[in-house]
């Protein structure tokens, strides 16, 4: 059997064509990757590919974006290029969301920041530790990626978290790092360097409104949980 591409197809099939002609809303989800891919193997064609990578995850998209190229090659039909431009595609979809927040919202609740700061972390199979500072009226002057760690330690260099505070001017900061692994809680490391973090900024009068740590479906507020003075 020759490899079937989207060309070869019926018209009234070939997504590229159903989207100039209904919309791009008239497409299911795996016709809207199918274009991506372009075609499928010798066995399947590529809404039929995407159909069954859609499947593997319960058709959730949310669950598809965590995937990473070699989990995605494990298909047969992707390769390293098909894959890399369906985790480009994904990445570009969560950078949108996160691009939604053009100005700068008040911080000034541990809510507040999870909404404006979730996207940079959504998915994230990693640990990343970031700083926000603020201004005197808790709007951001600047947000540095202080350290990347792998599943569940993140290194991180207190000097280089208040040279940064004290180049922009920092009237405060508010810490933040991900849980890949989904828990809300905070460890004992993660107590003890948010301790060594708040008692160094006190010295050089620069407060720590909060520490929180992200996942997918929620947060943990040092502030809130009465952590901080």
């Amino acid at each position: 059997m020759s490899k079937l591409v989207i060309r070869d197809w019926a018209e009234a099939d070939r997504p590229r064509e159903k989207l100039l002609e209904q919309g791009r809303r008239s497409l299911s989800d795996a016709e809207l990757l199918a274009i991506l891919i372009g075609s499928g193997s010798r066995q399947e064609t590529a809404v039929e590919l995407c159909r069954r990578i859609l499947s593997s995850v319960q058709n959730n998209l949310d669950s598809l974006s965590k995937m990473e190229v070699l989990r995605l090659c494990e298909f047969k039909g992707i390769g390293e290029a098909k894959a890399i431009t369906i985790v480009a595609a994904l990445e570009l979809g969560r950078r949108r969301k996160e691009s939604q927040y053009i100005e700068k919202p008040l911080l000034n609740s541990s809510l507040r920041v999870y909404e404006y700061f979730r996207y940079q972390l959504q998915d994230l199979p990693h640990e990343e530790f970031w700083v926000l500072y603020l201004n005197t009226a808790c709007k951001v002057l600047d947000k540095q990626l202080i350290g990347r760690g792998g599943n569940d330690f993140t290194p991180v260099d207190v000097r280089i978290v208040l040279r940064n505070a004290l180049n922009c001017k920092a009237h405060s900061m508010i810490l933040i790092h991900n849980h890949p692994s989904g828990s809300r809680e905070a460890s004992k490391a993660d107590k003890i360097l948010t301790k060594k973090i708040a008692e160094a900024s006190k010295i050089m009068d620069i407060r720590v409104n909060d520490h929180i740590i992200f996942t997918d479906n929620g947060y943990y507020s040092f502030r809130d949980e009465g952590l901080l003075e």
